[in-house]
């Protein structure tokens, strides 16, 4: 029998984890498949899924079309699957005559965090900028980056001064973190050393082996956490885990730097638009958007005469007039023949 669907604008991309095919995983916050969309997620390109139409995707329509709305992984494994003996006599071909690819702005429910971006009235009067500390502690980040290394390699005692504000911080972390990367030599060398002795999360360098000054930048400061601690109380510095809040080893995060600083919560992204940005050698920067789909999808399924009418005969009456074909688009039933 042959079954041929019309299609218009189906989506080929997917921006979930894992698989239809698949048990949907337990999280934190109920049972659902991890959003991989993000602005963020979608820098690593595992994260930019396309899709094609494959045997599930038709098996997937064709237990649709009949009525039977569970998952497929949840209808193959039940007694009751009508396709069972069926599924090795289908095949199909797949006419895509239209194919765009567009920028599509994405709806993320489950509320991701703007990885630059703070919420509520700034609050200055935390002991991190009022304890005896303070001016030796966030003075690190005042050095120059030659003060710096002879700091973490001399424990020399930091004269440097800043301003105590968190907006003052965070306005030097990023300053600092546009340095360009530096060769693993000399003095930098030194300095790179000691602090990789002293903190096994410390990795500093970028995949070309160059220094990143910001990472030296902010391992100096749980460098200066440690030292201080021989002469202050330092328990208002560090976090119940006994970090800095929203400064790493390696860098910065300024959402949760600010989060401990303002009297709002972290502010929500509820879409962005999907795009994959990577560099071509000799190409430049390439993006990759959503790609949409038009065509025409011809099902065969080598059953006999008696056996596609029945199936036919399924499909009009479970009377379903459109569907989509992938995640979204609009697709029907135009051609049925047992």
């Amino acid at each position: 029998m042959k079954i041929v669907i019309d299609y218009e604008s189906c989506w080929r991309n997917s921006f979930l984890e894992g698989s239809n095919n698949e048990r949907i995983p337990k999280q934190k916050k109920g049972t659902y498949r991890t959003f991989i969309g993000s602005m963020k997620k979608l820098e690593k390109p595992e994260n930019f899924k396309p899709r094609t139409i494959t045997l599930d995707t038709v098996m997937g329509v064709i237990n649709r079309l009949v009525g039977d709305q569970r998952k497929l992984y949840q209808a193959r494994e039940a007694q009751d699957y009508y396709f069972r003996d069926i599924e090795s006599l289908v095949n199909f071909q797949d006419s895509p005559n239209v194919i765009n690819r567009e920028m599509t702005y994405i709806r993320n429910i489950s509320g991701s965090t703007d990885q630059n971006s703070y919420t509520g009235m700034i609050k200055i009067d935390d002991p991190m900028f009022l304890s005896d500390y303070s001016a030796e502690f966030w003075g690190v980040l005042a050095l120059n980056f030659e003060q710096l290394l002879a700091f973490v390699i001399e424990d020399k005692k930091v004269e440097a001064q800043i301003t105590l504000d968190p907006l003052v911080i965070i306005d030097r972390l990023e300053e600092l973190n546009s340095l360009k990367a530096v060769e693993n030599q000399g003095t930098v060398l030194n300095a790179f050393e000691l602090l990789q002795k002293n903190f096994s999360k410390f990795k500093g360098v970028n995949n070309k082996g160059l220094v990143l000054p910001i990472s030296l930048y902010c391992s100096a400061l749980y460098l200066q956490l440690a030292r201080l601690e021989h002469k202050y109380d330092m328990t208002s510095a560090k976090t119940k885990a006994g970090g800095i809040s929203g400064i790493s080893n390696n860098g910065f995060t300024k959402k949760d730097f600010m989060a401990r600083f303002t009297t709002g919560d972290k502010k929500k992204i509820w879409g962005n638009p999907y795009i994959h940005e990577e560099f071509v050698k000799g190409v430049g920067k390439t993006q990759h958007l959503m790609t949409k789909a038009s065509g025409q999808l011809e099902i065969n399924i080598d059953v006999d005469r008696q056996k596609g009418r029945e199936i036919i005969e399924l499909i009009e009456n479970a009377g379903v007039s459109s569907f989509y074909l992938g995640k979204k688009g609009l697709a029907y039933v135009s051609k049925m023949r047992p």
